[in-house]
């Protein structure tokens, strides 16, 4: 099976001993012992007969030290930990482990797989039996649970013979470090925008408005209903029959995503079914992805930045698949902070950037303070120059206990305490609203569905 651009790569090692004991007993030799152990009670009575045990013991061992000389050498032994798909963060994927016994023995092979925590929550572990010069291979399910660069270590091995008697101790070195990235399912899943997005462009063609800039795509048969001032005459005078121009929304457009990691995204979200919470900063990596993916298949060149106390990514403007995986790489590695973002240093960036009128859609939230937060004052100044996205994720249970009635006391300052939250997050985003700005408060699950929608808004009316 061909693997894709975004899978990691397979490991394949030969196995070596592993340190200073690597012979020790199979299990079937402990049962055999405690067989042994039956001759104690005839001896009770006969002692002469604990020498049958003695015997049963030597016999034992010597069996056990030619079944250890029938195992083969680590070495004969090649184990592969091979990826089937990439991996992304809350969508489970395959992971097949290969054994090649160049020996002339039948070995039975127990294997532990050493993985993280934030792989899978124990490490996976089974047996296979490979035929004399055979192959065999067991698979396990890795659900990441955390975005960026993974370290997996050794494939811990023990060998036996079908005998079960003896067995020896392996590692083959399959060390690598494998990189979880975004949700991809749901930047795929937004070709349904895509589609949403031509049927607005026919629309803008039929009901263009003076004063929207439209950008020539083609020309067609007039059809009832079309505009007179879309008529091309010269191309009407050489078919003798009406044509008509036809627009679609513009392309190559500069969209900027900003993207605040600090403290306020790191909040947990649990999902029913789920193994590992999620945060905000998950949530908005989704919308950020399936932005830049639609923006992309719209023609429009798009650029990251990323931000803790420091900018953590940075992609320039550009367009077309290479920049899409780019881009994927770039949102898998930004991790959470757990100080307030610079947003300050995230705004010089920007406009170091980009000097041109350009669309910035910042994803953040708004901390709680008495005085104006620093983001909303810098998504005003940057209203001046650009058309500004701010899109804020709060928690969503802070809005619902804010919308239910108190049922106790202690309920109702709760209560009380939440509203004042709500009334005071919807007058900062207001205050940008009557500035200019698309100011945005969405739950995480929400997130992506409304940055899609608002993108395809703007470029609907030819804000940019």
């Amino acid at each position: 099976m061909t693997q894709g651009p975004l899978t990691p790569a397979a490991v394949r090692a030969h196995a070596a001993p592993a340190g200073h004991a690597p012979a020790a007993f199979g299990r079937r030799f402990f049962i055999a012992l405690a067989i042994g152990l039956v001759w104690l009670a005839p001896a009770w009575w006969a002692p002469e007969l604990i020498f049958a045990m003695l015997l049963w013991d030597i016999a034992l061992i010597a069996a056990w030290a030619v079944d250890l000389r029938r195992i083969p050498k680590p070495f004969a032994i090649e184990a592969a930990r091979v990826w089937s798909e990439p991996l992304t963060l809350g969508a489970a994927a395959d992971v097949r482990v290969e054994f090649g016994n160049a020996s002339n023995t039948m070995l039975r092979l127990f294997w532990i797989d050493d993985t993280p925590y934030e792989l899978r929550r124990e490490p996976p572990l089974g047996e296979v039996v490979v035929g004399a010069g055979g192959h065999g291979e067991a698979r396990y399910e890795a659900d990441p649970g955390q975005r960026g660069d993974l370290s997996l270590g050794l494939l811990h091995l023990s060998m036996q013979s079908l005998w079960g008697l003896a067995e020896r101790r392996a590692r083959a070195d399959l060390r690598q470090t494998v990189r979880v990235l975004p949700d991809l399912r749901q930047a795929r899943n937004q070709a349904l925008y895509l589609i949403r997005s031509r049927q607005i462009a026919m629309e803008v063609r039929r009901r263009h408005r003076a004063g929207r800039s439209r950008e020539f795509e083609a020309l067609r048969d007039y059809r009832s209903g079309d505009e007179r001032r879309d008529i091309c005459w010269t191309a009407t005078a050489r078919r003798h029959a009406l044509i008509t121009k036809t627009y679609r929304m513009e392309r190559n457009q500069p969209v900027w995503i900003v993207m605040d990691a600090g403290r306020l995204l790191r909040a947990q979200v649990w999902e029913p079914g789920r193994t590992y919470p999620r945060t905000k900063l998950d949530y908005a990596v989704d919308a950020a992805l399936s932005l830049a993916q639609v923006a992309a298949q719209a023609g429009d060149r798009v650029g990251l930045i990323a931000y803790g106390r420091k900018v953590q990514q940075s992609v320039a403007l550009g367009g077309g698949l290479p920049h899409v995986r780019q881009f994927v790489d770039a949102l898998a590695q930004v991790r959470g902070e757990p100080t307030e973002g610079n947003h300050a240093a995230a705004v010089r960036t920007l406009m170091h950037a980009q000097t041109r009128r350009a669309l910035v859609v910042w994803i953040t939230d708004i901390a709680e303070t008495a005085t104006v937060p620093e983001v909303i004052e810098y998504a005003i100044r940057l209203q001046d120059r650009h058309v500004v996205v701010l899109l804020a994720i709060h928690q969503a249970d802070l809005v619902a206990l804010a919308r239910t009635p108190p049922e106790t006391v202690d309920r109702m300052f709760e209560h009380a305490a939440a509203i004042e939250i709500v009334e005071r997050r919807e007058a900062l985003l207001r205050t940008l609203r009557e500035r200019g700005a698309f100011a945005l408060d969405t739950t995480p699950n929400q997130a992506t569905v409304d940055l899609v929608n608002q993108y395809l808004e703007i470029k609907e009316r030819s804000l940019l």
